[in-house]
């Protein structure tokens, strides 16, 4: 029954019915009906993860997110990932957290990862991690692929000014592909690319069917006339932010010295 989760669901579902979300999902009969499987994400909000588990609600399983362990450092999600089977990713002891991703995959569970790690601000796919292939190689189970599209018009890096939480009535669609496996002798690097090309093809799907992307907007690509922007502007922007945090980390070094 898992208590806590269920309490998350009901507030989950509560907090969609207040803002009024016009949730679309399609591909649930890919989604297993048992067993462990890697749901791999695109990231291009602070709120993506909840659609994409509540599709998986729809189809009667449950989703256990890696997430960063810095939450762990806040005594409530501490509580909530240790009664959630939640993973947390520590960046500096990675192997442990994928170690657990597998056990989880193994005891039967669904794992959700996002391949590019952090949100997109072009909205495009990044480069991908090779994270998600190897545990479902070493776990012997399939990827779901998916793509969540419109969970930035509510809250996302590119427009912090522009966070909806409120009841925006914002339409969020959701894809699951069709599984496929990773064969344990595949090279990581060419199985990535693969999964990457099968979210890039669901991306422009779900796009084409979503409805109007106004010309200008903050929300769309710069591919379908919107101002966020391009790859290569988001990765001059990511740059320099990674550079300032890491002179910010240096700082505080030097300063508990």
């Amino acid at each position: 029954m898992e208590p806590v989760y269920r309490t998350l669901e009901i507030i989950a579902h509560g907090l969609v019915r207040a803002q009024g979300l016009d949730l679309r999902f399609a591909g649930l009969e890919n989604i297993p009906d048992t067993g462990g499987a890697v749901l791999t994400v695109n990231h291009t909000a602070y709120t993506d993860f909840l659609p994409a588990a509540l599709g998986i609600y729809q189809a009667g399983r449950r989703t256990r997110y890696m997430i960063k362990s810095e939450v762990m450092d806040i005594a409530i999600m501490r509580f909530l990932v240790n009664h959630t089977k939640t993973v947390p990713v520590d960046r500096s002891m990675g192997s442990e957290a994928y170690q657990a991703a597998v056990s989880r995959l193994r005891e039967g569970e669904i794992v959700a990862v996002y391949p590019e790690a952090t949100i997109s601000r072009s909205f495009e796919l990044k480069e991908f991690k090779t994270g998600a292939v190897r545990m479902a190689a070493e776990a012997r189970v399939p990827i779901v692929p998916s793509v969540v599209w419109g969970a930035q018009r509510q809250w996302t890096k590119t427009a912090p000014g522009n966070r909806r939480m409120g009841r925006a009535r914002i339409p969020v669609s959701v894809r699951y592909g069709t599984p496929f496996s990773v064969g344990t002798d595949e090279n990581a690097e060419a199985a990535t690319a693969r999964l990457r090309d099968t979210m890039t093809t669901l991306l422009h799907e779900v796009q084409e069917s979503y409805g109007p992307h106004p010309a200008g907007a903050f929300w769309v690509p710069a591919r379908l006339g919107g101002s966020a922007p391009t790859p290569e502007e988001a990765h001059v922007i990511e740059d320099a932010e990674a550079a300032e945090k890491a002179a910010a980390r240096a700082q505080r070094a030097q300063e508990g010295r």
